[in-house]
This record gives C-alpha cells, structure tokens and sequence, in this order.
C-alpha cells in the first residue's frame, strides 16, 4: 500500500513540473510554426534560377510574332534551362517575361489581348520539362507599366484590352494595368495546373483593392507567393534585390532586414555588370564573388536566386555557362554542408558565424538531420596568417573535426569558449569546410526556464516572440536566476530586422538597430546594483556575447543600453531595439582532438 502511495505521489509531482514548465522543450530545440505545404520546396531549397528573357532580349525585336521565330529560329529548348538549373543545384526556376524592360512579353498563348502572347506555349513546356527532372517554375508578375514605350515603341495595346473588357482602360496607367495584370493571373492558374507560384516585382493598388492574394490563396492554395524588396504577411517569402557594398562583398546576408524563420531569398546577378538580361555581351562573372555569395545564403538560410542572362535562343553566354560547369564540380563534394541545413548561430542553435580571428570570416551551418551533434564551418576568407581557425562554440563541446572534402581529421583545442581548428594546409580558394561533430548536449549555459527575465520573452526559448524598446533609450533588463549561481557571459540573439551598416538600398535608408554601447551590473538582492562590465557590441548578425570573467557570483544580472548603432539620420531604426533570446552562461566545455 504504501508503495502505490509514493508512486501515485511521483507520478503527479512529475505531472506538475511538467505542467510549470512549458517552455523547457523550447528552449533547447526550436519549435517552428506549422509551416502550409506550399512552402515545403522553397524551405527545402538552397539556390533558384532566375531567368529574365523576353522581346527585348539583344537583338531586340519589336513584335511578338519575330520575337517567337527568332527563338525558335535559335533551337530554344525547355530541358536546357532545366539542366543548367540542376547543375547549380537549384531547385526551382522563376521566368521573368512578364517584365517591364522586356516587352511585358508572354510567353504562353493567351485569350487576353493587351501585350505579346506567343503562340508555342513555352511556359507550359517549361513547366513541363521542369516537372519531370524534379524542379518547380515559378512565373514573374510586374505591377510597373511606366516603360511601355521605352525603345520608341508601344508595347501595351490598351485599345484591344478595351474592346475585351467591354469598357475604356488604359494600360499605361496603374490601374488600368493592374486590371489587366490581375486578369492574366486567373488565366495562367486556370491554364497551368502545375505552376508553383508566382513572384511579384512589387504591389499594384488595383490587385491590392480586389483581394487578389486571398483569391489566389483559395482557388489555388498549393501556389507559393514571393514579393520584392517589401515584407509583405500574406506572402510565403521576401526577396532581396541584388545586395552589393559589403564588406567581404559577398556577404549579402549583412544587408537583409527579415528575420527567421520568414521565408527568405537574396536575388542578384551573376555577371558582373550589365542588365537582368542579356544586352548583347559575354560579360565577366567573378567566381570567387558569386561562390561565395551562395555559401554565404545558405549559411544565414537565404535563397539564392541567381541571375543567368539567356540569349534569344536560351543559352547562357559562355562566360555564364563556365561558371555553372564550376558549380557542377564545385558543390557535390561539399553538398551536405549546404542543403538540408539551418544557419547556424541563430534560432536553430548553432556556433557563432561572421568575424574571426587574423581577418578570416564564415558560416556556420547545422544539420536538420542531427542537429544536436552535426555542424559545419565554412570559411570564406582564410586567415592572413597562420593555420587556423578560432570559432565560438556557443556551449557545444567538440568531438571530432574533419576536413568534409578529404574526411582528413584535424587537431583542435577547445577552451575558453573557442574552438581552435589547428594545423589547417588545405584552404580551398573559396570554401573550406569543416564537419564538426559535438556532444548531442550544449553546457555551461543556464536552461532558459530557469531564468526569470524583466521582459518574458527573452527567456522564453521562442524565437518568434522578442523584446521591444519603442525606440526608447536607455534601455534594459534585468535576468533573475533564483539563487545566487556562477555567470560568465550573456549570449545574445537580436532581432534580424535590420542590416548590420547605415547604408540605403532602392532609396530606403536603413542602418542596425543592434547595441552600441552597453553595461553590465549584478545584484544579490535585485535593489543594490555594482556594475561589472561595460563595452562596445559589435554590429553583426548571429549570436553575440559579452563575456563577464570566471568569478562573478550573482542572482540577478542587469544589461543597460544607452546607444544603438543606427544614426539620427535614419529614423526608421534611430533608437530601435529588439531582442530575441538571452542566454547566460556560467562556464565553458573544454576538449581535445
């Protein structure tokens, strides 16, 4: 009897703590949101190609019916786009024809009059041809009819829409266009079954004020939505147009403004110069530049939408095409480290990326299939001098270290919370990757349950819920701990909402809104504070830490921000700050290999 007493007595005690302690499981494993199915490709893909292509293609033509003959003319065939995707592993393709600068030219046969509609359906064969070897199509919609008469000749035809639509419109102005814009959009999900989705170069009023994304949300709620340059909620992901100014220059992710998990994609063009689409000339494509840029999205879980300018007959200048056959070779050996993988240093968890030591710099990424023992460390510029690297490593001790294209294993030491990864003589010019393998268990930092915060939410282990200062400073919260318990660093993830640098982007200033200037003070009682720490935060993304020493001994921590990076000048992010998770931390793993 009494044994069925305690154990009836375990068993609701073990009821009850789970019951108080809700947030245990987040705060070891991210808990995304359930996620539409519509969305599985795209959060699935590593690389997409884009392909701007119409009319005005070089050598223009300036009817849709020699534009057609040309290209057929020129032996255009659907599986040669399809297999230059495959070869940059890309996983799906978005057609820009319905373009702005291209003629507005549709490349399917269409009931609509208004602009070129070719008769060969060469959206369906596409389509088609994709669909067989496993890659989805995605078609480009423009809102923007001001260039319909930029090569001196009319591209819109706003006499025979009118006559259609049984009134006046005309296509040259936004509302007239969005009309016939938003009729095209019925007429390709009635025709093209297969279509995924449709990538919008920006709103137009008109498709805003007759709800044409709820309408495609419910006649076809398989198609994905993509926008540019505007976080739109009802699309599935944001796309960032051709982020340049860096510095390493391939690191796009430093300029992009949505955080995770939002579906995010960096499209930019391969060449270096030139337009979106082919002008006549085989211009130069820098390939250290472009590889890095894709190892560089896929370590902060950005798409990349890469832009190869096809001729009139489809094909790739040769200087394009020889970049893609690099990637062929280039990317299978290091495949696993790239697709099938989260950033790593954000909300899946993860060592730190961005900045080493001796000007070296990276990417972390982690793997989806053993995200608890499986990461890989990318580094894109090697160090000035010496042979390794040094990387936090963020509380997860390190078991083996491997060079992930030879299997070779490396030496590597692990105090302090760094990783040293020695005795490194096989630097790729691009990538050098490190498959390194942990204890399926982060230490020395505190669970996130257990630490009280002034604002819950950055102590919640939810990546998706944050800290706001409504752009008042100073600023700051308090960290409660219970009891008086060792604390040798703060780990903190600030929201990704704005770029690392005061830079402006398609007339839109923007700057960080991460901390400037902070300090650190403890407090046993929470009302007699000493302060302990005070600093500069670099301005980067990623987890960042403020270290605090091996013997402080406190129960209540206290962060103050007086200043944040962002300028006066840029008022959208001038005193701003959010944060999504703050870590503390008492100790460090020490390991050896």
């Amino acid at each position: 009897m009494r044994r069925r007493r305690l154990l009836a007595l375990w068993t609701a005690l073990l009821a009850l703590l789970l019951a108080t302690a809700p947030s245990a499981q987040a705060a070891h494993t991210a808990q995304a949101p359930p996620y539409p199915p519509r969305q599985t490709t795209l959060r699935n893909a590593t690389a997409g190609l884009f392909l701007h292509w119409g009319m005005f293609t070089a050598p223009a033509h300036y009817d849709c019916a020699s534009w057609e003959k040309a290209v057929d003319d020129g032996g255009w065939k659907p599986d040669y786009w399809v297999d230059e995707a495959r070869k940059i592993r890309a996983s799906y393709i978005v057609l820009a024809t319905f373009h702005s600068r291209l003629g507005y030219a549709r490349p399917w046969p269409s009931a609509i009059p208004g602009s070129c509609s070719t008769k060969r359906d060469i959206l369906g064969e596409l389509i088609d041809a994709a669909a067989k070897k496993g890659l989805k199509v995605i078609l480009y919609m423009t809102d923007d009819p001001q260039w319909h008469d930029e090569k001196g000749v009319e591209s819109l035809d706003s006499a025979a829409y009118s006559a259609y639509k049984g009134h006046d419109v005309d296509l040259t102005t936004r509302q007239g266009f969005g009309e016939f814009g938003y009729d095209n959009f019925f007429e390709v999900m009635r025709n093209y079954p297969k279509l995924s989705g449709f990538w919008i170069d920006n709103d137009n009023e008109y498709w805003e004020q007759h709800q044409l994304y709820e309408q495609i949300r419910q006649l076809r709620p398989d198609m994905t939505l993509s926008n540019n340059n505007e976080d739109t909620p009802i699309m599935d992901m944001v796309s960032h147009e051709q982020k340049v100014g860096m510095t390493p220059p391939y690191d796009q992710p430093s300029a992009i403004w949505t955080p995770l998990p939002r579906l995010t994609e960096s499209c930019y063009k391969v060449p270096d110069t030139g337009s979106w689409w082919y002008d006549g000339q085989d211009r130069p494509v820098s390939t250290a530049l472009n590889v890095d840029r894709y190892i560089a999205n896929a370590g902060n879980s950005i798409r990349s939408l890469m832009d190869f300018t096809a001729m009139v007959d489809g094909r790739f200048p040769p200087q394009q095409e020889k970049f893609i056959d690099l990637l062929k070779d280039y990317l299978p050996p290091i495949w696993e480290s790239l697709h099938g993988v989260d950033a790593g240093g954000f909300l899946y968890g993860g060592m730190q990326p961005g900045s080493w030591n001796d000007g070296s710099y990276g990417y972390v990424t982690v793997s989806r299939a053993h995200p608890a023992t499986t990461q890989y460390v990318h580094v894109t510029t090697r160090p000035t001098t010496g042979a390794q690297i040094r990387v936090r490593d963020n509380g997860y001790r390190i078991e083996r270290v491997t060079d992930l294209r030879t299997g070779k294993r490396l030496h590597f030491d692990q105090r302090g919370g760094t990783l040293t990864i020695r005795g490194i003589t096989d630097w790729d010019p691009y990538d050098t990757v490190f498959k390194v393998r942990t204890a399926a268990h982060r230490e020395g930092v505190y669970p996130a349950y257990s630490v009280r915060a002034s604002e819950p939410a950055l102590t919640d282990g939810d990546f998706t819920t944050y800290s706001d200062n409504k752009g008042v400073l100073p600023t700051g919260f308090t960290l409660d701990l219970g009891r008086a318990r060792k604390v040798a660093f703060l780990g903190i993830d600030q929201r990704e909402w704005s770029p690392t640098y005061n830079r402006e982007s398609f007339g839109r200033k923007e700057d960080s809104a991460r901390i400037k200037d902070y300090t650190v003070s403890v407090s046993d009682d929470g009302t007699t504070w000493r302060q302990i720490k005070a600093g500069v935060l670099e301005s980067a993304r990623g987890i960042r830490f403020v270290d605090l020493g091996d013997r402080v001994r406190t129960r209540h921590v206290r962060l103050d921000v007086p200043t944040t990076w962002a300028a006066a000048t840029v008022p959208n992010y001038h005193k701003q700050l959010r944060i999504d998770e703050v870590q503390v931390g008492y100790g460090h793993p020490r390991s050896k290999g």
